[in-house]
């Protein structure tokens, strides 16, 4: 047991990003340390960011802890009963005071970049309005006639049904109607709220901005995986501010043609059924996906 503890301690010590590496992609997994994975640009070079930092935080304290007990040892009263009466050493006050300075520059420099970066926003590809309400979300495709989703947090019962189908449906994150998104596409999202200030987050996408009443803030992903992803207000909004999730399902250019054409003929029940195929297919059930549209008619 020592040996395992020891062993966990210096691979999260030596290597932060391959130590948490094993991460859910789209949600968190039970157990799990880190972020989730990055399935955007941003959301890769943030993480890059936070493996640097952690590697730095490490590193100090290690210095600091070395440095202690080495004077604990080095000038305690047993082995130094004459204490020294220094008071300044140049040499020593001019590194301390320069090297937390370049540790500064050496964290602010990425800083700066990732923030330049999630604040450039590409032409985008498809542009999705957000609305906040207590306490679900409703979104708005503004590109295709403005059709509305409103999303809801699935019951248990609910879960385990579509569970009973294949479908993978976490519970608390699950939703009746999630958001479709097209992969390797620019996604401008516009965020309001109809009430109080939530908070559109997507941790994969590294996506997270807040929902003002009466004013559009905004964010941008471009998923490079496909899947289904999560998120959650991440803006205490009140009553039920842990049962509004959001879930944004990325899939092929054909699938979101075809889907959106569904929603334009406001055919609901065929969207559903293309959703439901596409998702058995994303969980490896490709056999019983092909089924899911017959079965359900």
């Amino acid at each position: 047991m020592p040996q395992t503890a020891l062993a966990g301690l210096l691979a999260l010590l030596l290597a932060p990003g391959a130590a948490m590496a094993a991460n859910g992609l789209g949600h968190s997994l039970p157990g799990q340390m880190g972020l989730q994975e990055a399935a955007t640009p941003i959301a890769r070079e943030l993480h890059a960011f936070y493996d640097l930092t952690n590697i730095v935080i490490i590193a100090i304290a290690i210095f600091v802890l070395i440095l202690m007990l080495y004077v604990m040892f080095r000038f305690n009263e047993k082995r130094n009963p004459t204490p020294s009466t220094t008071t300044h050493h140049t040499l020593l006050e001019v590194a301390w005071t320069v090297i937390p300075i370049l540790i500064l520059v050496l964290i602010a420099i990425p800083s700066f970049k990732l923030l330049m970066n999630q604040y450039t926003y590409p032409k985008p590809d498809l542009t999705i309005k957000a609305i906040g309400n207590a306490w679900f979300w409703e979104h708005e495709y503004p590109d295709y006639g403005n059709f509305n989703i409103t999303s809801n947090m699935l019951t248990d019962e609910e879960v385990a049904a579509r569970e009973q189908k294949g479908i993978p449906s976490p519970r608390l994150l699950s939703v009746d109607n999630e958001i479709v998104v097209p992969v390797n596409k620019v996604v401008h999202v516009l965020v309001t709220s109809n009430d109080v200030i939530h908070n559109w987050t997507v941790q994969s996408f590294a996506s997270k901005v807040d929902a003002v009443p009466g004013r559009i803030t905004s964010t941008w992903f471009q998923a490079e995986k496909e899947g289904m992803f999560y998120g959650q207000c991440s803006e205490l909004c009140g009553l039920n501010h842990a049962f509004m999730p959001i879930a944004v399902r990325v899939v092929s250019d054909g699938v979101f043609n075809e889907w959106i054409g569904a929603m334009q003929a406001k055919d609901r029940k065929k969207a559903r059924e293309i959703l439901d195929k596409v998702a058995l297919e994303q969980a490896g059930i490709k056999a019983v996906a092909e089924n899911a549209p017959s079965q359900a008619r």
